[in-house]
C-alpha cells in the first residue's frame, strides 16, 4: 500500500496475510452455505433446481480459480517487499464485485416475474459483502470504486433481465422499475461509506504502524547506547594506583546512558604516575565519542621525557583538527611521585580546582591555568603548578555536575555545600568521601533529573 501506510515494514505484510486470510474465510463460508444448498438440491429434487445448480458450480469455480491466482499475486508481493500493480488492483475490484451481477443475471427462478426478478434475487445481497471487504484493501478510493461497479453491474444485469427504467409521472416508488434504482443508489452509497470505514481504518493502522516502528527504532538506539556505555565504561579504569603516601579514588556517572566526561591514569616509566580528568562539551553519543578520542591522544603523548606543557601541547593540536566550532575539552592533569609530597598540576580550562589543607581547615579554589584544548591550534597556559601536599591534604577534581545540580527550588548545590560536604568527611579514605559527596547532592537535588555528567577525583596525601 501507499499513500503513507508503512508498506516495507514487516508489520504491514503481516497486515496484509490477515487481510487476506480473512477474505479466505468468508469465502470458505460462501462455499459452505453453497455446500448446504447443494445438499438440499440432491434431496428435492428438480430439474430447475438442478439446472441452477450446475450453473452455481461453474460460476463458483472460476470464482475460486480467479482468487486463488489473486492470493498467489499478493503473497509473491508481500515476499518480495514490492506492491501489487494499480491495473491489477482496479481490475480485481471489478471482477469481483461484478461475480454478484453474472449471479444475478444467470442464476434465478422462472417463477418469479422478470420485473421483479433482480429484486427478489438474494445474490443482490452479495455485492454488500464484496462491499465489505473491500474494506480490507485499506484504500478509501477502491471502496467507492467498488460501490459505483456494484451499482452499474446491478443495473446491468437488471437490464439482461428485462428491467427497463420508467420515468412516467405518477409511478409508485416500490414499482420494480424505480425500486431498481433504488437498490443501485444504495450500491453506491454503501461503497462510499464502506470508503469512510476503510479510511478510519487506514489511520489506526498507519499510527499502529508508526507507534511499533518508533518503538523498534528506541529498542534499537537504546541497544546502541547501552553497548556505547559498556565501552565507555571498559575504558574507564577498573582499579586506581597504588601510590605510596597517596589514596587516590576516582568515580564517573553520565547524564544519559554515555557522557563527555572522563577519567583515567597510567604509569609513566620512571615510576611517577599521571591521573587526568577531562569534560567535553554536553553529554550524550557524541562528547562520548569525542572524550574517546581525547583519552587516545592522552594516552599517546603523555612521556616521561616530556613535561606535562609539552604533552598537553601535543594533545591540544590533535583535537583542534577533530572539534568543529562550539566544542571543547577541558583537562586536568596531575602527575604523584611515590614517597612524595609534590604534586604536578596543569589545567586546561578545567576549574575551579580545589586543594584542602588538613593543617588550616581551608579550601582554595584555583582556577584553570590556560584556556580548554580545542579552541584554537595553539595552547595558550600557564606552566605546571607544583603542589605540596601533607598529611591528610587534598586536591579534589570534579566537573560542574556536582555543584550546578540543582533542586526542586532552582537553587544549585553549589560549591560553599561542595566544600563543606568534604570538609565533613575528611577523615574518610577519598572513595568514602566521593561516595558521600554523592549522596549529599542526591539528598539536595530532592529528586530532580541529573542533567549533567558527573566525575570526581580526590587525590589524599597520607
Amino acid at each position: 500500500m501507499k499513500h503513507g501506510l508503512h508498506a516495507g515494514s514487516p508489520a504491514f505484510r503481516q497486515a496484509v496475510l490477515k487481510s487476506e486470510r480473512l477474505r479466505i474465510i468468508v469465502l470458505g463460508i460462501i462455499v459452505a452455505v453453497f455446500l448446504i444448498r447443494s445438499f438440499l438440491t440432491l434431496i428435492l429434487w428438480d430439474r430447475e433446481n438442478f439446472h441452477l445448480w450446475l450453473l452455481s458450480c461453474a460460476l463458483l469455480s472460476l470464482f475460486l480459480l480467479y482468487e486463488f491466482f489473486i492470493y498467489r499475486a499478493v503473497s509473491r508481493a508481500v515476499r518480495s517487499g514490492s506492491d501489487l500493480s494499480a491495473g491489477l488492483r482496479i481490475s480485481n475490484v471489478i471482477i469481483e464485485t461484478s461475480v454478484p451481477a453474472f449471479a444475478l443475471a444467470f442464476i434465478y427462478s422462472t417463477a418469479i416475474d422478470p420485473a421483479y426478478r433482480p429484486l427478489a434475487n438474494p445474490s443482490t445481497l452479495l455485492f454488500f459483502i464484496f462491499i465489505i471487504l473491500s474494506t480490507l484493501r485499506l484504500d478509501p478510493r477502491l471502496c467507492r470504486f467498488s460501490g459505483i461497479v456494484a451499482a452499474l453491474s446491478y443495473l446491468c444485469a437488471s437490464t439482461y433481465l428485462g428491467w427497463h427504467p420508467a420515468f412516467r409521472d405518477g409511478t409508485l416508488l416500490l414499482n420494480p422499475h424505480k425500486a431498481v434504482f433504488g437498490y443501485a443508489a444504495v450500491l453506491i452509497f454503501a461503497g462510499v461509506v464502506a470508503g469512510a470505514v476503510a479510511g478510519e481504518i487506514r489511520k489506526h493502522v498507519d499510527a499502529a504502524l508508526h507507534e511499533a516502528e518508533t518503538k523498534l527504532q528506541v529498542q534499537r538506539l537504546e541497544h546502541d547506547l547501552d553497548v556505547a556505555r559498556t565501552i565507555q565504561q571498559s575504558l574507564l579504569p577498573v582499579s586506581m594506583p597504588m601510590i605510596a603516601g597517596f589514596d587516590i579514588a576516582a568515580w564517573n556517572q553520565p547524564a544519559d546512558q554515555t557522557g563527555g566526561d572522563y577519567y583515567d591514569w597510567q604509569p609513566l616509566p620512571d615510576g611517577r604516575v599521571l591521573v587526568a580528568l577531562a569534560d567535553v562539551t554536553g553529554h550524550g553519543i557524541g562528547p562520548a565519542l569525542l572524550a574517546a578520542v581525547c583519552r587516545a591522544y592522552a594516552r599517546t603523548n603523555f612521556t616521561v621525557d616530556d613535561g606535562l606543557l609539552d604533552a598537553m601541547t601535543r594533545i591540544n593540536a590533535s583535537l583542534s583538527g577533530d572539534l568543529k566550532e562550539g566544542r571543547f575539552v577541558t583537562f586536568v592533569a596531575a602527575i604523584c611521585t611515590p614517597g612524595n609530597s609534590r604534586v604536578e598540576l596543569l589545567s586546561a580550562g578545567h576549574g575551579p580546582l580545589f586543594f584542602y589543607t588538613l593543617r588550616h581547615d581551608r579550601f582554595d579554589a584555583m582556577k584553570a591555568h590556560g584556556m580548554p584544548l580545542g579552541i584554537s591550534s595553539s595552547l595558550v597556559t600557564d606552566p605546571p603548578q607544583m603542589l605540596e601536599l601533607d598529611l591528610g591534604d587534598m586536591l579534589v577534581l570534579a566537573t560542574d555536575g556536582f555543584f550546578e545540580w540543582e533542586n526542586a527550588q532552582g537553587e544549585q548545590f553549589g560549591v560553599a555545600r561542595l566544600e563543606a560536604t568534604i570538609r565533613a568527611s575528611r577523615e574518610r579514605p577519598a572513595s568514602e568521601i566521593i561516595a558521600t559527596l554523592y549522596s549529599a547532592v542526591i539528598a539536595f537535588s530532592q529528586g530532580t533529573p541529573q542533567k549533567d555528567d558527573l566525575t570526581a577525583i580526590i587525590i589524599k596525601r597520607t
